[in-house]
């Protein structure tokens, strides 16, 4: 089993499960691969770092020492970077100019909240289909019992129910809450 990272033109990020390279490769070039969020499917594989599962830190001798080294370079690469102009010695290599991680993760934590929010809408609504501006019409003029629904109707639809009152919200709903994901 391979697992790719991977992104689409959105810069949605996202894990793939595949058999092998040319399983992802033929899922991609037959349309089947797409964003769970936005559902395009200009997706390409983006750089990660393997995981090694070797057990438990206490079975890898050393590993303490190993993680300890690791987050002192990164400490000191982070510091170097924050420096005004990029930070960092003469060397001859790159210089870091700045460190992106603190940006991706609060974009990741943005979008799990806002995907968090929409499935509790999801799980707290009827789904009433392209019902839905007949339902929002019966119950505002008390014709059935109000509750929360959530459906499809067109932008002329959706204005006319606002002419008549009835509060309306516009709400594109992800792939990745329209079905269940696996």
């Amino acid at each position: 089993m391979k697992v790719l990272d991977l992104q689409c033109s959105a810069r949605h990020s996202f894990e793939g499960w595949f058999a092998s390279e040319d399983d992802f490769q033929s899922q991609l070039a037959r349309g089947l691969v797409e964003c769970p969020l936005c559902a395009d499917s200009r997706v390409v594989k983006i750089p990660s770092a393997p995981r090694l599962n070797l057990g438990s830190p206490a079975a890898a001798p050393g590993s303490d020492a190993l993680a300890a080294v690791a987050g002192s370079e990164a400490d000191a690469i982070a510091a170097r970077a924050m420096q005004p102009g990029g930070g960092g010695g003469g060397g001859a290599g790159p210089r870091p100019q700045s460190l992106k991680m603190p940006q991706l993760a609060e974009e990741a934590e943005a979008h799990a909240g806002v995907l968090k929010a929409l499935r509790q809408l999801v799980a707290r609504t009827e789904n009433v289909g392209d019902r839905f501006a007949q339902e929002a019409r019966r119950m505002h003029y008390g014709e059935i019992a109000a509750r929360s629904i959530r459906g499809q109707a067109t932008q002329r639809e959706a204005a006319e129910l606002q002419d008549e009152g009835i509060e309306v919200m516009a709400l594109p709903l992800p792939a990745a809450l329209k079905e269940t994901l696996q």
